[in-house]
Parts: structure tokens; sequence; C-alpha cells
């Protein structure tokens, strides 16, 4: 298979390797670009891209309102509270996401001691199991159509906030999903979706040229979780890479809560990268990051939004120090707003806040102050939550792209002295 790719696998490991032609022009030193390897002294660089045609339908520069019904509708009386769905676990002794459900308290009982809704107190009503595919969502539904909920939130991760977008279609119900980053629940073309994160097309950019530059021109590897989030992540990411004329020499994957790394951390140490990326959520990234470290692998080592979460560095501990990230919450960016969040979080949680308390405060004062400005009707409360942007928030400006999703651009972070700090702009 001369100038094309071939796929090894081994076990565990996925090689990607370029050969024939490619690499016949490698030796010859005709190589333009940034390169990968397959071993010491071999660079192979990543294949030129083909131009890609014009999508059929550009979902991002063509914003989607919702025409139908419901407006006129007048407001039900009799309301004794307003009541918000949470999609997610709500016990906040839940290490992987009590400060979501401590911000989206905090952020209810704040708008009460406003005043609520005309005097009428917010609640969330909270839904979850251990199979949110079967007795969860099907919980949710029965809010949205028994209970009739205004609006929802909460959803821990993509696939939790592609369950509750199919809700929110058929029960025309509007959802703030305040930390998912896969960008294909937006791109459904549903005006009741909204996310506060910043998608993952917006930081995988970043990320790539921060690998290319750390990488010189000598190979990577890609390590990464197979579960949804990180699949999704790891092929933007590539394209990322791909844009910069760069890709990961090598490939390895590995099952969601995984504790035996051997034969990744085998093919790691046989030939080791300039720079590795893991893909994975934050508990999963902790685990291979502190297996890798504690093998002995010292090159740079580069993940997604989910490092920035206190639960990675809770499960990584010092050998956390200096991964790097994007960024999602950077303090400085929400002024002194940020910094009084901060304060009152630490003070009715007893924990440190992250990106995952600040979008989620976030996207429940977004959803009271819509209900506030729209009134108890569903439609409407759409409406004004398309219209408060851009939203001053905690996490920063959150400005909606058509689609529904926060366009605000991020940066890098890492970990110094067990803290998450923002990393200098290019």
């Amino acid at each position: 298979m001369r100038g094309k790719a071939r796929l090894v696998t081994v076990g565990l490991t996925t090689a990607l390797l370029c050969g024939g032609a490619l690499l016949d022009a490698c030796r010859s030193g005709n190589v333009a670009g940034h390169g990968v390897a397959t071993a010491p002294g071999n660079v192979v660089p990543a294949s030129r891209g083909k131009t890609r045609p014009p999508p059929f339908f550009a979902a991002r520069s063509h914003p989607t309102y919702y025409a139908g019904p419901d407006r006129e509708l007048p407001p039900p009386e009799g309301v004794a509270e307003v009541e918000l769905g949470w999609f997610g676990p709500s016990d906040a002794r839940d290490p992987a996401t009590r400060r979501m459900w401590c911000a989206a308290t905090l952020a209810v009982e704040e708008a009460n001691a406003g005043g609520g809704y005309r005097e009428t107190p917010f609640r969330l009503l909270p839904v979850w199991s251990e199979n949110p595919w079967g007795t969860g969502i099907g919980e949710a539904v029965r809010l949205a159509y028994r209970d009739h909920l205004w609006a929802f939130t909460g959803a821990p991760d993509g696939p939790s906030a592609h369950l509750l977008t199919q809700v929110a279609a058929k029960a025309r119900l509007p959802f703030v999903s305040p930390v998912a980053t896969d960008p294909t629940s937006n791109l459904a073309n549903v005006p009741w979706i909204f996310s506060c994160a910043p998608g993952d097309h917006l930081h995988a950019p970043v990320l790539a040229r921060a690998i290319v530059a750390a990488a010189a021109g000598r190979p990577c590897a890609i390590v990464s979780c197979t579960d949804h989030d990180a699949r999704v992540y790891r092929q933007t990411l590539l394209r990322a890479l791909a844009r910069v004329q760069a890709f990961p020499a090598l490939h390895l994957e590995f099952q969601p809560a995984a504790r035996d790394f051997a034969a990744q951390l085998d093919s790691l140490t046989a030939t080791p990268p300039a720079a590795l990326i893991v893909v994975a959520g934050a508990a999963d990234a902790a685990g291979f990051v502190v297996a890798a470290r504690n093998a002995g692998l010292t090159m740079p080592i580069f993940g997604g939004p989910w490092m920035g979460q206190a639960y990675f560095l809770e499960r990584a501990g010092a050998l956390a120090e200096d991964v790097v990230f994007p960024l999602l919450w950077d303090p400085r960016e929400g002024g002194q707003a940020a910094v009084n969040f901060a304060d009152r979080f630490r003070h009715a949680s007893g924990l440190e806040p992250d990106y995952t308390a600040a979008c989620t405060y976030d996207s429940v004062a977004l959803l009271c102050a819509a209900v506030r400005d729209a009134g108890l009707n569903r439609a409407r409360i759409g409406d004004a939550l398309r219209a408060l942007s851009p939203w001053t928030g905690v996490s920063g400006t959150i400005t909606w792209d058509a689609t529904g999703q926060n366009s605000r651009s991020v940066g890098l972070g890492t970990i110094h002295n067990g803290q998450v700090v923002a990393l200098p702009a290019d």
C-alpha cells in the first residue's frame, strides 16, 4: 500500500503509520510542514488534506428561531413555585459532580433572596439515575409533560446533554447545558438548546497549536478513552492538527475506568514521543497521567478541558503538575464578580470552585433571569434566553452563536503548585 495510511492494531494499541512514497519523501528530506514520526529518525509528514467542499447547510451561519405557537398563552394562575428541572446527580458528596450541584443550588438560593419571580420562589427539581438512558431520561420526560417544568439545566456530560436535547425538542422546553463541550447537540438545529461552555471546535485549535510548538517537528502520540466525549474531542483535535499539517504518529486507546495501562505504556516507553496527548474525562485522564508519570515518562502532557476540573487535580495530585489543557474558566476574565462568586461558593460548599461550578452557576442564573424577563411561558423564556446574550457571568462573557453555543474564545491553562492557572497568550 504505497502512499496510503495503514492501520495497525495490536491489542489496545492502534498506530497510524504513513508509508510508501511519503516515507521516501521523508528520507530524501523533501518534507514540508510539521512532521510526525513512526520511529526515531523517520519523520513522516501529515498527508495533504483535500479541499473540503462547502457544507450543504452551515448551521453556525443561520440562527434557528422557534416559529411555532404558545407565545400567546397566558401565565398559569396559582403557581406556588417556579420549577426548573435539574438533570444530573444531586448529591453534594459525589466527587465528580458535586461542584455542579452546589453551584446550582447557590444560584437558586441567591435568586430567591433577590425576590424570586415576582416573589414566587424558584425550585430545582432533580432527576437522575445510574442509567440516565433508561430511568433517568424517563423521569425527565415525565417532569417535562406531567409537571410542566419551565426549563431544564444540568447534564454533566455530552451523552446526557444529547438526551435532554431530544426531550427539549419534543416538549418545546428551554434547556441550558452548563458544561458539555460536544457541539453536536447544538448542531442538531434545535432552537431550545443553549450551551454555556465553549465548544470543542473553539479550543481544540488552540491546543493543537501548543502541541505542535512543543513537539517542534518531532513525533507526538495521542492516548484516548473510548467514551463518547473523548471520541468527539479526539476527532475535533485531529482535524485541528491536520489543519496545521501535523498528525500523531501513535494512537492508543483505553476503556473508561481502566486501571491497567501496561500495553499502552509499553508502546510509549519503547519509542517515547516528544509530546503526549491524553484525551479522557477527569477521572480517566488522571488515572493515565499518574500511570505515565510513575512509569518514568517525562515528556509534556496535553489534554482536553476536563483536566481543568478540580476532580482531575484531586485524583492526579502532584503528578498533575505542568499538564496543559484548554482553560474554560479563568477567574480573571470574570473580574470582581468571579472573585465574589468564588468566595460565596467556598463559604456555601467548603469546596474550591472550578469551571463546572462557574458555568453551572451561570446556566441557572441565566434561566432565572429569562423567567423574570419573559414570565411563565416556555416559548417566551426561550426568546428571553437568546435576547440576554451577551451575558456577563461569573464564568466570563456568554455570547450565543447561531446554534446557541457560547462563542467565547478560550486560552490554555496548566497546573502549577497544585493550582489551575492560565498560561500566557501566544
